[in-house]
């Protein structure tokens, strides 16, 4: 008999162990999300008519200021705006609808009408910005990452939200894409037990550096920037990763030449292998040096059942709605896959209804933390090295 894979498929179903090896594992479907998702789609539905009084900083080179929609959501009234830069301030000003604007972020969280805060400012400030807004009485949202390659801004930032007791959100759109979303609510609902293994992606290539203030992006660690990619363990599981091996990969670009940048970093692209406090292991990247590749992506592999996209194959039957939460009229869903609206809803939504929000600061160094201690394994040529925890309990 023919030995080849064709045949020997033949043969087995012919004795009938196809069907055999099938009953042994358990019957695994493929279903489209789609197909158990609500007929008629659902509306929102206020849970206050009061009107948050928030505050807008920075205006850079992603307008991020103005792209979660914040200035169109019916719970809030936008009192001031702020970028260092005139012509920026000017430019939030207008996207926002805002009459009023001032100089900085120090002097706008001086203003006593304000609540709320959204930092949309360059990342090696966001620790300390948002500690600066806590620190003055109001709740804040923050672009990622948390912190930026600092474990001490890591801990104070903690103890500062633990002190003032006020709402800390980071706004990772990673956790709001309609994957790493369906994902977290399959995973919630059990259909893929324990993760045995999961993917975070994020490939991102530029022929040159991305512009940036005060340059901060140039030659900058790639996994100091991490949370796209970490956003599909720890946004779909809120498990924990303990410890982690990285590789890094010197790419053509003079930026990462010896002396080509602030943070003495040589490498382009890293790639992190971690375990996890499931006992599984995560492989997270952040790429740039794969010509023409810009994607945020994830996969996840459980003991029930696995993800890769929006489609479900497992074992389990009464699969959960996984739409997305829905917006109030007039609020974008935005960019990244469509999560900016909804990180800006949630955020709101978590003030209004004094809760703590998807993405709070334990989260939020769950995700930013292990990419610092990442970049570390790598200078060390893949040392294992152990990640700081970062939990409520514990906090």
């Amino acid at each position: 008999m023919s030995d080849t894979p064709v045949n020997r498929r033949r043969f087995l179903e012919q004795l009938g162990l196809g069907s055999l090896g099938l009953t042994m594992a358990g019957t695994v479907v493929t279903q489209s999300l789609a197909a158990v998702q609500p007929k008629k789609q659902k509306a929102w539905e206020p849970v206050s008519d009061r009107k948050i009084r928030f505050g807008i900083v920075g205006y850079g080179v992603c307008r991020f200021g103005a792209a979660f929609g914040f200035q169109d959501h019916p719970n809030v009234e936008i009192i001031a705006v702020s970028d260092l830069i005139p012509d920026r301030r000017a430019g939030l000003m207008k996207a926002c609808r805002c009459e009023k604007a001032y100089e900085s972020l120090e002097v706008l969280v001086k203003d006593p009408k304000i609540e709320a805060v959204f930092v949309a400012t360059d990342a090696p400030s966001h620790a300390r910005h948002c500690m600066e807004v806590l620190n003055h009485g109001k709740h804040v949202m923050t672009a990622v990452p948390a912190t930026w390659g600092s474990i001490e801004d890591a801990e104070r930032l903690v103890e500062t939200v633990k002190k003032t007791g006020l709402k800390y959100m980071m706004a990772e759109t990673s956790c709001y894409r309609a994957d790493c979303h369906a994902m977290r609510e399959v995973y919630r609902a059990g259909g893929f037990g324990r993760l045995v293994y999961s993917e975070g992606e994020y490939y991102h290539y530029t022929a040159k550096p991305i512009d940036s203030f005060k340059g901060w992006r140039i030659g900058s660690p790639p996994l100091w920037y991490p949370t796209h990619s970490t956003a599909y363990y720890v946004g779909v599981t809120g498990k924990r990763f303990t410890s982690v091996s990285c590789a890094g990969f010197r790419g053509d670009f003079p930026e990462y030449k010896k002396g080509g940048n602030r943070y003495d970093n040589p490498f382009s692209d890293e790639i992190a292998l971690f375990r996890t406090s499931e006992g599984g292991a995560s492989r997270m990247l952040k790429i740039r040096a794969v010509r023409g590749r810009i994607i945020e992506t994830g996969r996840v592999f459980g003991e029930r059942g696995w993800m890769d996209g929006t489609e479900y194959h497992g074992v389990a039957k009464d699969l959960p709605d996984t739409t997305r939460p829905p917006l109030p009229p007039g609020v974008p869903a935005g960019g990244h896959g469509g999560s900016h609206g909804p990180l800006a809803h949630e955020f709101i939504t978590a003030i209004l209804e004094d809760r703590e929000p998807l993405v709070n600061v334990y989260e939020a160094l769950a995700m930013t933390v292990p990419g610092i201690i990442a970049h570390q394994s790598a200078l060390k040529d893949g040392e294992t090295l152990q990640v700081p925890q970062y939990d409520a309990l514990k906090a």
